[in-house]
């Protein structure tokens, strides 16, 4: 079963106050699950990877074989793609996290997009954000 998934993490302040949050459809655009997670005190790279794994654990529990991870973040797409080499040492250890976890698909693929046509996860983080804040 492939799953498409839209993805967003993002920190009030670099770093600040984070959150991460999926928006999971089927193929034909049926949302079958949204979640966030508190991140706490993180930086917004951090927040996009979190959000990466928050996804793949939710796809792996509704049974997926394949996800479409789509973000706005082009740095997270263009590592877990292989095109660039993640540099800073606080992100090594949530790549290599996110790549072990995207083996446990028969396929992945991850893409990014301009944050308006991520808009529903965006608005999940901001939402989750706002809570926090009361």
């Amino acid at each position: 079963m492939k799953l498409v998934i839209h993805v967003d993490g993002g920190a009030r302040g670099n770093p600040g106050p984070a959150a991460a949050a999926a928006s999971i459809a089927s193929e034909t655009g049926e949302l079958l699950d949204e979640a966030t997670e508190l991140l706490g005190e993180a930086t917004n790279n951090v927040a996009e990877y979190r959000a990466v794994l928050l996804a793949l654990r939710r796809a792996k529990a509704l049974g997926a074989t394949e996800v479409e991870l789509i973000n706005d973040s082009e740095l997270v797409a263009k590592q877990l793609n292989g095109a660039y080499k993640v540099k800073h040492p606080a992100m090594i250890p949530l790549f290599s996290e996110a790549r072990a976890a995207l083996q446990g698909f028969e396929r992945w693929s991850i893409r990014s997009v301009r944050r308006e046509q991520n808009a529903r996860a965006d608005a999940l983080v901001n939402e989750a954000l706002d809570a926090v804040r009361g």
